[in-house]
């Protein structure tokens, strides 16, 4: 799987972003995070979540 294919749990993500599980939910429920349902499993697209710290930091920059 290639990293524009990977996709990420929500505990992976708190991993890499080193936030909270809620913190996780919050992006997801405000669509700053896009994720896939596959039955009851979250999961995040490896891009979308580089594309969020992308934005991010170029919001700071700002």
């Amino acid at each position: 799987m290639t990293a524009g294919t990977e996709l990420l749990t929500v505990p992976e993500v708190m991993a890499r972003l080193k936030i909270s599980r809620s913190a996780v939910y919050d992006l997801l429920r405000t669509h700053q995070l896009p994720s896939l349902t596959l039955g009851r499993a979250r999961r995040i697209p490896a891009h979308a979540l580089a594309h969020l710290i992308t934005t991010r930091l170029e919001q700071e920059a700002a």
